[in-house]
């Protein structure tokens, strides 16, 4: 597999942390501008934690189905991969642009560090995130024979830049999830930190985060003191 901390030539990934509540078709239009940029050269690597207003995103491979509520919401429908999901207030979302080229030119082994980032950042608080086969994102054992969905995972790579990314529950309301089917997956609930009796606020989770990128990704700078 791919080391996908690349080369020691790369410069640190810069991290930006966006305080309150950001508009998610405004978030899309950044990303994909900040993506490009990094694919012509003329930007660095990024990875971009923000929160949104309530809404529903579907991927690709979102079914009708699934929305079960689709006046709750806004719904929007965007290209990262993956099926229908939440996001909202109490929920972190990592938006990761990346230069795939030379760390390994790799997806798949892309996926598996982003699973890994998300484990590490659970294992910090002891909690045990866990991989399940058919599966997308990072799941927590309910004891009961089903698990509890604590962070979703959704990429797009385009000529080896990445986009899209991780979102992972803090604090939301998780009755929100009831308008729909959580990445299309049945028979199972969804889960935050805060519910699994962790009381954790947004900055405790950040440093958290970017503790288990840096282990996995390589080093990052804060995005004020990144070069221009």
């Amino acid at each position: 597999m791919a080391d996908i901390r690349g080369t020691t030539t790369l410069a640190p990934v810069e991290w930006l942390v966006t305080p309150g509540l950001t508009d998610y078709p405004a978030a899309v239009a950044r990303m994909e501008a900040r993506a490009a940029a990094i694919r012509d050269g003329t930007a660095g690597e990024q990875v971009w934690l923000v929160e949104h207003p309530p809404i529903y995103t579907a991927g690709t491979s979102a079914q009708d189905r699934d929305l079960i509520a689709p006046g709750r919401f806004p719904v929007y429908k965007t290209g990262r991969g993956g099926q229908i999901t939440y996001h909202g207030p109490g929920q972190r979302v990592a938006y990761v642009m990346l230069d795939l080229k030379p760390r390994g030119s790799d997806i798949r082994a892309f996926v598996h560090a982003m699973e890994d980032w998300v484990i590490g950042t659970l294992d910090q608080f002891n909690l045990k995130g866990l991989r399940r086969d058919g599966r997308v994102g990072v799941w927590i054992d309910r004891g009961d024979g089903h698990d509890d969905k604590i962070a979703a995972i959704g990429v797009r790579v385009r000529r080896w830049v990445s986009f899209h990314g991780i979102s992972i529950n803090v604090e939301p309301d998780l009755g929100h999830y009831a308008g729909i089917i959580p990445c299309g997956v049945r028979g199972h609930g969804v889960t935050s930190l805060v519910d699994q009796g962790r009381p954790v606020g947004m900055v405790e989770a950040d440093m958290a985060l970017r503790s288990a990128f840096e282990e996995i990704f390589g080093p990052t700078v804060d995005a004020a003191e990144a070069v221009a």
